[in-house]
C-alpha cells in the first residue's frame, strides 16, 4: 500500500486509485485506507483490480474469486501451489480477458538489486545459500515452499536450473526444519 500511495512519477502506479484492503484479522485503517471485506471488495463497480499478497495456500482460492468476480489480479509469487491450479488460473483470466499477473517482488528489493551487480560478469564455481525459519503453520503449505522464493534468486541470477538432489530433515520436538537441494547450472556448476 505504501508504494501504491506514494508511487513513483511516470510509472503506471500513478494511475491507481486504492479503494480498500481485505485481511483475515481485523484492523484500524492503514496509511488512511480503509478494511474492507473479501464480499465487498468482489461486489464494488470501483474496484477493477485485485492485489494478493498472502499465505500461499490462499492465493489460488482468491485469484479464482476475483476473476470470476471480473476483476484483473496481481499475486505475489508463487501463484499456486501445483501447476495444474495455475494453468486454469491462466486459461480462466484468458476466458474472461483479464490480467493475471505473478510477481516475485523480493527481485526488485535494493539488497537483490545489489547482489545482480556484485556477481555480473562472475562464474558461479560453487555456492550455498542458507535462510533460516520456524516451522510452517499446517495451512501455510508444504516446506519448500517456503523456500521457492529463494530459488527464483538463483534462476535470476544463474540462469536456469537442474535439481540433482534434495533432503528433509525434521525435528519436530526442537521445532527444527532443514531442507538442503542440489542444483547444477547449464555450465555444469
Amino acid at each position: 500500500m505504501r508504494d501504491l500511495l506514494a508511487p513513483l512519477p511516470s510509472s503506471a502506479a500513478e494511475k491507481f486509485s486504492i479503494k480498500g484492503f481485505v485481511s483475515r484479522r481485523t484492523l484500524e485503517d492503514q496509511q488512511g485506507v480503509k478494511q474492507i471485506s473479501v464480499t465487498e471488495a468482489l461486489s464494488r463497480d470501483d474496484i477493477h483490480v485485485a492485489f494478493i499478497c498472502t499465505e500461499n495456500t490462499s492465493h489460488e482460492e482468491h485469484i479464482r474469486q476475483f476473476l470470476e468476480a471480473g476483476r484483473h489480479v496481481c499475486v505475489e509469487y508463487p501463484m499456486t501451489l501445483s501447476y495444474t491450479s495455475a494453468v486454469d488460473l491462466w486459461n480462466l483470466a484468458q476466458q474472461k480477458g483479464l490480467v493475471l499477473h505473478e510477481e516475485h517482488i523480493e527481485l526488485f528489493t535494493p539488497d537483490f538489486k545489489q547482489l545482480k551487480k556484485d556477481i555480473a560478469g562472475k562464474t558461479l564455481e560453487e555456492g550455498t545459500l542458507h535462510f533460516t525459519g520456524g516451522p510452517l503453520k499446517s495451512d501455510f503449505g508444504f516446506p519448500s515452499f517456503s523456500g521457492i522464493a529463494r530459488l527464483t534468486w538463483l534462476v535470476d541470477l544463474f540462469g536456469e536450473l537442474t535439481v540433482t538432489a534434495a533432503s528433509l530433515v525434521e525435528e519436530k520436538e526442537n521445532k527444527y526444519m532443514k531442507m538442503t537441494a542440489r542444483f547444477l547450472t547449464r555450465q555444469q556448476k
